[in-house]
């Protein structure tokens, strides 16, 4: 099983961007070379901001909506603290 990370950037232009990999040097890499998205190919250098490790491709993608619909000022904060439903305990 592969492990999933969500991660926000931070572009040459103070702007964040969030997306989700499976390999966070490759696509830190692949962003600074201008290969892994539009939004960033007009803004480097991206240097990485956070990242947080989810469960699974699901995961991510629902919380890559998450920290997108955060205001600009709460996105850092709101994936710093988040807490994958794997490393959460189990309360039942």
């Amino acid at each position: 099983m592969k492990t999933w990370f969500v991660y926000l950037l931070r572009c040459a232009d103070d702007s964040l961007y969030c997306g989700i990999t499976t390999d966070i040097s490759r696509r830190l890499a692949e962003h600074n070379a201008g290969t892994a998205s539009k939004c960033t190919r007009s803004r480097l250098p991206v240097s990485l901001e956070v990242h947080v490790e989810v469960e699974d491709k699901s995961e991510a993608l629902k919380l890559e909506i998450k920290v997108k619909k955060q205001n600009r000022a709460k996105k850092i904060s709101y994936l710093g603290a988040y807490i994958p439903a794997m490393n959460q305990p189990d309360n039942g």
